[in-house]
């Protein structure tokens, strides 16, 4: 597999969120505004980036016994990491993200790529491939958070955009996290097969 396919898997073909739905837990929890959804992919991706790096420059010499706890330390010393980093510079943000920064260590798509990519492939492409499927779990995040937020509060980024308007509540519930985000996974489908069909 060469870079360019790694990029592309991970913004767009293998997009944790929009095609192998991986994840939805902090999904749904943390994009009730776009800059937590930001933040928690950002988090997200440091942790997928160097927990690939670890996890490929020690794949010899991890028993096969052992493989799956090994890759959890690992994971979990890069959260601890992020967490007191947070917790220290960003304490508002530490707050509103909450326990969601300690169960990056369980998140499927970090475990995953540490398993089926990263003890398997060379250093250089297990970093592009933290880099960028971190980066396509961030746009995902992200974007699901601000149509949360544009339509919750009338904001983006903490920013109103339609002045004196209200809102829908329902939007930064649990309820319309879901509708959202089935929303948008239908929408980004649609232009994923239209595309295909093109091609």
């Amino acid at each position: 597999m060469n870079a360019k396919d790694i990029i592309r898997n991970g913004l767009v073909k293998e997009n944790p969120i929009w095609v192998l739905i991986l994840g939805m837990c902090p999904t749904l929890a943390t994009t009730t505004s776009a800059i937590n959804g930001l933040s928690m992919g950002l988090a997200t991706t440091f942790v997928l980036m160097m927990s690939n790096i670890v996890t490929s420059l020690l794949k010899s010499v991890i028993p096969d016994k052992v493989r799956i706890p090994a890759f959890i330390v690992v994971i979990a010393t890069f959260v601890t990491m992020v967490e007191m980093v947070m917790k220290a510079y960003l304490p508002a943000l530490y707050d509103s993200l909450g326990l969601f920064i300690s169960l990056i260590v369980v998140n499927c798509i970090v475990l995953g790529r540490a398993e089926a990519f990263a003890s398997k492939n060379s250093v250089g492409h297990s970093f592009l491939d933290g880099l960028f499927m971190g980066l396509g779990f961030t746009w995902g995040l992200t974007l699901l958070g601000m149509v949360r937020e544009l339509l919750g509060t009338g904001c983006i980024f903490g920013h109103s955009l339609i002045g004196g308007a209200d809102g829908m509540l329902m939007m930064i519930l649990p309820p319309g996290g879901f509708i959202a985000l089935g929303l948008l996974m239908a929408l980004i489908n649609h232009l994923r097969n239209r595309n295909v069909k093109k091609a």
